[in-house]
Protein backbone atom coordinates (compact mmCIF):
# COMPACT_ATOMS: atom_id res chain seq x y z
CA UNK A 1 0.00 0.00 0.00
CA UNK A 2 1.52 3.33 -1.14
CA UNK A 3 1.52 6.03 1.25
CA UNK A 4 -1.63 8.25 1.49
CA UNK A 5 -2.08 11.40 0.53
CA UNK A 6 -3.47 14.34 1.99
CA UNK A 7 -5.31 15.05 -0.82
CA UNK A 8 -8.59 17.58 0.49
CA UNK A 9 -6.73 20.12 2.91
CA UNK A 10 -8.87 22.63 4.60
CA UNK A 11 -8.91 26.18 3.05
CA UNK A 12 -6.77 28.02 5.11
CA UNK A 13 -7.66 29.99 8.25
CA UNK A 14 -6.90 33.34 6.46
CA UNK A 15 -8.83 36.05 4.47
CA UNK A 16 -8.85 35.08 0.69
CA UNK A 17 -6.52 37.12 -1.78
CA UNK A 18 -8.20 37.79 -4.64
CA UNK A 19 -11.71 36.11 -6.89
CA UNK A 20 -9.75 33.38 -7.71
CA UNK A 21 -9.02 31.94 -4.54
CA UNK A 22 -12.42 32.95 -3.22
CA UNK A 23 -13.79 30.69 -6.12
CA UNK A 24 -12.02 27.64 -5.36
CA UNK A 25 -12.79 27.75 -1.51
CA UNK A 26 -16.36 28.14 -2.07
CA UNK A 27 -16.54 25.57 -4.66
CA UNK A 28 -15.49 22.08 -4.02
CA UNK A 29 -11.56 23.00 -3.19
CA UNK A 30 -10.73 19.09 -4.07
CA UNK A 31 -11.55 19.84 -7.95
CA UNK A 32 -8.96 22.87 -7.59
CA UNK A 33 -6.27 21.31 -5.26
CA UNK A 34 -5.18 18.24 -7.29
CA UNK A 35 -3.13 19.93 -9.50
CA UNK A 36 -2.21 23.53 -7.56
CA UNK A 37 1.60 24.71 -7.40
CA UNK A 38 4.46 24.17 -5.37
CA UNK A 39 3.71 27.12 -3.61
CA UNK A 40 0.59 25.33 -2.35
CA UNK A 41 1.95 22.25 -1.44
CA UNK A 42 1.94 20.25 -3.95
CA UNK A 43 5.52 19.46 -5.73
CA UNK A 44 5.43 19.67 -10.01
CA UNK A 45 7.73 17.29 -10.44
CA UNK A 46 6.71 13.97 -12.90
CA UNK A 47 6.76 11.33 -9.44
CA UNK A 48 4.61 13.99 -7.39
CA UNK A 49 2.35 14.81 -10.90
CA UNK A 50 1.41 11.24 -11.42
CA UNK A 51 -0.69 10.77 -8.39
CA UNK A 52 -2.68 14.14 -8.95
CA UNK A 53 -3.35 13.16 -12.80
CA UNK A 54 -4.43 9.34 -11.42
CA UNK A 55 -6.76 11.05 -8.85
CA UNK A 56 -8.02 13.66 -11.41
CA UNK A 57 -9.09 10.58 -13.41
CA UNK A 58 -10.67 8.42 -10.55
CA UNK A 59 -12.80 10.92 -9.14
CA UNK A 60 -13.63 12.53 -12.45
CA UNK A 61 -12.27 15.71 -11.54
CA UNK A 62 -12.71 15.73 -8.08
CA UNK A 63 -16.49 15.16 -8.68
CA UNK A 64 -15.63 11.53 -6.05
CA UNK A 65 -15.00 13.81 -3.29
CA UNK A 66 -18.21 16.02 -2.48
CA UNK A 67 -20.32 15.15 0.25
CA UNK A 68 -22.67 12.31 0.86
CA UNK A 69 -23.38 10.97 -2.49
CA UNK A 70 -20.49 9.97 -4.52
CA UNK A 71 -21.50 7.43 -6.60
CA UNK A 72 -24.78 9.83 -7.71
CA UNK A 73 -22.26 12.71 -8.29
CA UNK A 74 -20.30 10.61 -10.33
CA UNK A 75 -23.12 9.25 -12.23
CA UNK A 76 -25.38 12.94 -12.71
CA UNK A 77 -21.39 14.52 -14.12
CA UNK A 78 -21.55 11.49 -16.93
CA UNK A 79 -24.56 13.84 -17.99
CA UNK A 80 -22.82 16.10 -20.07
CA UNK A 81 -20.57 13.89 -21.70
CA UNK A 82 -23.48 11.74 -22.84
CA UNK A 83 -25.04 14.58 -24.35
CA UNK A 84 -21.46 15.71 -26.00
CA UNK A 85 -20.67 12.11 -26.70
CA UNK A 86 -23.80 11.56 -28.56
CA UNK A 87 -23.36 14.39 -30.94
CA UNK A 88 -20.27 12.47 -32.56
CA UNK A 89 -22.60 9.42 -33.71
CA UNK A 90 -22.15 6.13 -32.89
CA UNK A 91 -18.59 5.79 -34.07
CA UNK A 92 -17.39 8.61 -31.66
CA UNK A 93 -19.34 7.87 -28.56
CA UNK A 94 -18.06 4.20 -29.03
CA UNK A 95 -14.74 5.69 -28.92
CA UNK A 96 -15.36 8.12 -25.68
CA UNK A 97 -17.47 5.58 -23.76
CA UNK A 98 -14.16 3.00 -24.48
CA UNK A 99 -11.66 5.84 -23.51
CA UNK A 100 -13.75 6.45 -20.20
CA UNK A 101 -13.26 2.83 -19.93
CA UNK A 102 -9.52 2.95 -20.51
CA UNK A 103 -9.16 5.68 -18.17
CA UNK A 104 -11.12 3.92 -15.21
CA UNK A 105 -8.83 0.64 -15.84
CA UNK A 106 -5.65 3.02 -15.99
CA UNK A 107 -6.47 5.13 -12.80
CA UNK A 108 -8.63 2.81 -10.73
CA UNK A 109 -6.51 0.60 -9.32
CA UNK A 110 -3.29 2.96 -8.08
CA UNK A 111 -6.06 5.27 -6.78
CA UNK A 112 -6.87 2.77 -4.39
CA UNK A 113 -3.45 2.59 -3.39
CA UNK A 114 -3.34 6.25 -2.89
CA UNK A 115 -6.54 6.54 -0.97
CA UNK A 116 -5.95 4.17 0.63
CA UNK A 117 -8.81 1.90 0.64
CA UNK A 118 -10.21 -0.57 -1.54
CA UNK A 119 -12.69 0.92 -4.04
CA UNK A 120 -12.72 3.70 -2.41
CA UNK A 121 -16.27 5.94 -2.85
CA UNK A 122 -14.33 8.29 -4.18
CA UNK A 123 -13.46 6.62 -7.20
CA UNK A 124 -16.07 7.70 -9.74
CA UNK A 125 -14.94 7.50 -13.50
CA UNK A 126 -16.52 3.90 -13.42
CA UNK A 127 -19.76 5.55 -12.53
CA UNK A 128 -19.03 7.54 -15.76
CA UNK A 129 -18.76 4.47 -18.09
CA UNK A 130 -21.26 2.82 -16.16
CA UNK A 131 -24.22 5.28 -16.95
CA UNK A 132 -22.23 6.15 -20.74
CA UNK A 133 -22.61 1.77 -21.06
CA UNK A 134 -26.74 2.41 -19.93
CA UNK A 135 -27.52 5.23 -22.24
CA UNK A 136 -25.59 4.19 -25.26
CA UNK A 137 -27.69 4.59 -28.34
CA UNK A 138 -30.82 6.28 -26.59
CA UNK A 139 -32.17 9.93 -28.01
CA UNK A 140 -31.10 12.74 -25.70
CA UNK A 141 -34.18 13.50 -24.14
CA UNK A 142 -34.31 14.53 -20.36
CA UNK A 143 -36.80 11.70 -19.67
CA UNK A 144 -34.16 9.01 -21.41
CA UNK A 145 -31.78 10.51 -18.88
CA UNK A 146 -33.57 10.43 -16.18
CA UNK A 147 -34.94 6.77 -16.51
CA UNK A 148 -30.95 5.77 -17.28
CA UNK A 149 -29.82 7.39 -14.60
CA UNK A 150 -32.70 5.73 -11.86
CA UNK A 151 -31.94 2.37 -13.44
CA UNK A 152 -27.97 2.54 -13.40
CA UNK A 153 -28.03 3.55 -10.20
CA UNK A 154 -30.56 1.40 -8.77
CA UNK A 155 -28.51 -1.72 -10.32
CA UNK A 156 -24.92 0.03 -9.13
CA UNK A 157 -26.37 0.40 -5.31
CA UNK A 158 -27.95 -3.33 -5.11
CA UNK A 159 -25.50 -4.94 -7.43
CA UNK A 160 -27.53 -8.21 -8.30
CA UNK A 161 -26.14 -11.29 -9.73
CA UNK A 162 -23.57 -11.33 -11.95
CA UNK A 163 -22.43 -7.57 -11.38
CA UNK A 164 -21.47 -8.36 -7.51
CA UNK A 165 -19.78 -11.60 -9.07
CA UNK A 166 -17.49 -8.70 -11.55
CA UNK A 167 -16.90 -6.76 -8.58
CA UNK A 168 -15.00 -9.13 -6.71
CA UNK A 169 -11.66 -8.16 -5.87
CA UNK A 170 -9.76 -5.38 -4.96
CA UNK A 171 -8.19 -4.48 -8.51
CA UNK A 172 -9.05 -1.49 -10.85
CA UNK A 173 -10.34 -4.38 -13.11
CA UNK A 174 -12.71 -5.07 -10.87
CA UNK A 175 -13.78 -1.62 -9.90
CA UNK A 176 -14.54 -0.98 -12.98
CA UNK A 177 -16.13 -4.41 -14.38
CA UNK A 178 -19.19 -4.35 -11.83
CA UNK A 179 -20.44 -0.77 -13.41
CA UNK A 180 -19.53 -1.97 -16.76
CA UNK A 181 -21.85 -4.61 -16.66
CA UNK A 182 -24.18 -2.63 -14.86
CA UNK A 183 -24.20 -0.39 -17.50
CA UNK A 184 -24.98 -3.39 -19.86
CA UNK A 185 -27.58 -4.32 -17.96
CA UNK A 186 -29.30 -1.12 -17.68
CA UNK A 187 -29.02 -0.63 -20.92
CA UNK A 188 -31.07 -3.62 -21.55
CA UNK A 189 -33.76 -2.85 -18.87
CA UNK A 190 -34.00 0.28 -20.46
CA UNK A 191 -35.01 -1.19 -24.25
CA UNK A 192 -37.42 -3.10 -22.64
CA UNK A 193 -39.13 -0.42 -20.71
CA UNK A 194 -38.99 1.60 -23.55
CA UNK A 195 -40.61 -0.93 -25.97
CA UNK A 196 -42.95 -1.92 -22.76
CA UNK A 197 -44.03 1.74 -22.06
CA UNK A 198 -43.93 2.98 -25.24
CA UNK A 199 -43.61 1.27 -28.42
CA UNK A 200 -39.75 2.80 -29.39
CA UNK A 201 -37.91 5.80 -29.11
Amino acid sequence: MQENLVLCPQPPGRMFQGLGELLTSTLNPCIFEMLRSKRDGFGESPKELRPRLILAAATWGGVGYLPGMPGTWGTLAALPLWWALSLLGPWGYGLGTAAVLLLGLWAAGPAQDYLGRADHPAIVVDEVAGLLITLAGVPLTWQNAAAGFIIFRILDILKPFPIRWFGKGEGGLEVVADDAIAGVIGRLVLEVMVITLGGGY
